[in-house]
């Protein structure tokens, strides 16, 4: 069969995007992809990807802009469905499968618009506005969170199951920041370094772009022998090294957190739409397997006392929540209802 894979402009977007390909190639499927060219889209696929086609179509997001931007950001919406309508009906899609973000708006309308049966995912805990104006339009809707998703699984890749193991005492501790980094907890990794040197363990510090020289010269300064990275493709093999977390909570960082059994505490992004990375925390919270606290909250004490705790129980049951194949079990359900 034939796809059109689309939706963006961040990491955890486009991640999903990433797992689902994968999936359709293993199945013996095709695939384009529609993204925007603002945001990641075209970091991420605009060459060396799987897809046999990529477009990207200068659109924007619509949310929190006002007045004439808003009436702007409409129209190079309504322009790119028409450039989209016209590549599906060439391309011939079956379906059209949307991780949301707004660069899968004229995509999506453009597949209901020519009756092509269009599937949705949602990363996050609170629907994102355009997944949700979509929802009662899509052949199905998958969530891990929504208890009315046909199904649960979480598109993680399959090498990060390969790689959980229970954790049961804290020898190394990652500060994951997300694919732009986090000022926040960038700052937080400097004051809690002294005491985790102390204690003997070793620090990985994912932080993004912006503060890394900064940090690197603090590190170097003060002598302690940190692993630092702007961003790198190697955070399965760096969170398999980790015995604990401290993360953001966007949905992808989350769910691969729980794939690889890693214990996490997590401080949401404030800013999120919908203040969704709060609400994704609190989903691992309630089933008592992590932490989190807005930034607001952080006490340095309280989170230096976590490193005296048994991991092993919670450890095992992120191992036990975790669903493997998540983006497979999608693409062979899309199958049978196409």
């Amino acid at each position: 069969m034939k796809f059109v894979v689309t939706g963006g402009g961040t990491g955890g977007h486009l991640v999903i995007a990433l797992s689902l390909l994968e999936a359709l190639g293993k199945r013996g499927h095709q695939a384009v992809f529609i993204g925007s060219i603002s945001g990641q889209d075209q970091q991420w696929f605009a060459s060396g990807s799987d897809f046999e086609e990529t477009h990207f179509m200068n659109t924007s997001g619509v949310v929190n802009k006002k007045g004439f931007k808003k009436l702007q950001a409409l129209w190079q919406i309504f322009v790119a469905f028409l450039n989209a309508r016209s590549l599906m009906k060439r391309y011939e899609a079956d379906a059209v499968i949307s991780v949301g973000g707004f660069s899968a708006a004229p995509a999506s309308f453009a597949a209901l618009s020519l009756r092509k049966p269009l599937f949705i995912h949602e990363q996050n805990a609170v629907e994102g506005r355009l997944n949700r104006m979509l929802k009662p339009y899509a052949k199905a809707f998958f969530s891990s969170y929504d208890t009315a998703s046909p199904l649960k699984a979480y598109p993680v890749s399959p090498a990060l199951f390969k790689l959980a193991h229970v954790r049961q005492q804290i020898k190394t501790v990652i500060f994951l920041g997300g694919s732009q980094g986090a000022h926040f907890l960038n700052e937080l990794a400097k004051r809690l370094i002294p005491e985790l040197h102390k204690r003997g363990i070793h620090v990985i510090h994912q932080c993004g772009e912006h503060d890394f020289e900064q940090l690197k010269a603090f590190y170097e300064k003060e002598q302690y022998p940190v692993e630092l990275y702007r961003f790198t493709k190697e955070l399965p093999s760096l969170m398999n090294r980790s015995d604990f977390a401290f993360s953001r909570a966007g949905a992808s960082t989350l769910w691969e957190l729980c794939a690889v059994a890693l214990p996490a505490f997590y401080i949401p992004y404030p800013y999120a739409a919908g203040d969704h990375q709060y609400y994704n925390a609190e989903f691992i919270v309630q089933k008592s397997l992590g932490w989190c606290q807005r930034e607001a909250e952080i006490n340095d004490t309280t989170l230096l006392a976590l490193m005296d705790e048994n991991l092993e129980e919670k450890s095992q049951g992120l191992m036990a929540l975790s669903e493997e194949n998540g983006a497979e079990k999608i693409i062979k359900m899309i199958e049978e209802m196409v």
